[in-house]
């Protein structure tokens, strides 16, 4: 039986799945949290609830049989599933476009109020990124099976559980130079976790639908200028260089045989192309939705695990490294 406060979230143990956990339960929401691996990923996920709201599912093959009967115990369903780089299991195509076409197809048959589907920022020019491809796939997919969903496109999402300032944390903490791909000018516009989830509570609130938002945050930097923040919130000094694009396809060939890689060629060819708004869509600005969190500020808040001395360290009259 539906519960119309309930909420179904694929990709919940995420950093914007389990924020929005918090949000959700925090404010009465029964939320329905799916995962391949409870036994992994179960404990964590189960302390980000408000005790009582919160029901763990594991699904370990994405059947229609399967998703259906998760969906009928639900009204919204909000998938946050995405991959940064291939594996051999999963590739883009499936993860962002087959499975979004899937549960948005039978959460239209199952008559839900809401499908929100989280895609990405700054893709449609990057039509040499099979990422991007995917992306914009799963976007026309949903948007065909489920008509009135709401497809969100976030910036970069950061947090203390991101895979992106933390990654450059690690690294800038430990190498002396820092290679910068196109110079470093690609343009950001950063999204804090808890802005996001704010943003997708405010669309289930107000029962939003049939809407294509691009999520931002209130500052554009360039990546050499995130770098440059970064380096400063954990109070090292690095080279920064700019790498010829044969070098950098080297370097990205190389990085990309880790098990989880620091970089891909295909992860390259993205950064040639700046993330910042279109205006072919309106922003969670333009509906009144603010996300309003500095990065400067925000980052300060973790980044003295990477400082000699770690919270002990004196975040400010350091002599720089």
């Amino acid at each position: 039986m539906k519960n119309n406060n309930s909420i179904l979230i694929f990709g919940s143990s995420g950093q914007i799945g389990k924020s929005l956990i918090r949000k959700f339960t925090k404010n009465n929401y029964r939320v329905i949290a799916v995962t391949r691996s409870i036994h992994r990923k179960g404990y964590q996920i189960k302390t980000q609830s408000n005790f009582g709201y919160l029901e763990l599912e594991e699904i370990n093959s994405f059947t229609e049989e399967n998703i259906s009967k998760l969906m009928q115990k639900s009204s919204i369903c909000i998938n946050l599933i995405g991959i940064l780089f291939e594996k051999k299991e999963n590739h883009f195509n499936l993860i962002h476009s087959d499975l979004p076409s899937l549960l948005s197809k039978i959460a239209y048959k199952k008559s839900l109020n809401q499908f929100i589907h989280l895609s990405a920022l700054g893709i449609e020019e990057a039509t040499d990124s099979n990422y991007a491809l995917s992306k914009l796939s799963g976007e026309k997919k949903v948007r065909h099976n489920f008509p009135s969903s709401v497809i969100l496109k976030p910036s970069i999402v950061y947090s203390v559980d991101d895979n992106f300032t933390t990654n450059f944390m690690n690294l800038l903490s430990i190498l002396p130079i820092m290679p910068l791909y196109y110079g470093g000018k690609t343009k950001f516009t950063p999204i804090h976790v808890s802005d996001l989830s704010d943003i997708i509570f405010k669309i289930v609130e107000n029962k939003l639908t049939s809407e294509t938002i691009e999520c931002i945050g209130p500052e554009v930097f360039t990546f050499k200028e995130l770098l440059l923040k970064i380096l400063k919130s954990i109070n090292k000094k690095r080279l920064l260089f700019s790498l010829p694009l044969p070098l950098a396809k080297i370097n990205a060939r190389l990085f990309q045989l880790m098990p989880k890689p620091l970089m891909t060629l295909d992860q390259l060819k993205l950064l040639k192309y700046d993330n910042i708004i279109s205006k072919n869509y309106k922003t969670n600005f333009d509906l009144k939705m603010e996300a309003n969190k500095r990065f400067d500020e925000e980052i300060s808040r973790y980044s003295f695990n990477w400082t000699s001395g770690g919270q002990f360290s004196k975040k400010k009259n350091d002599k720089l490294d």
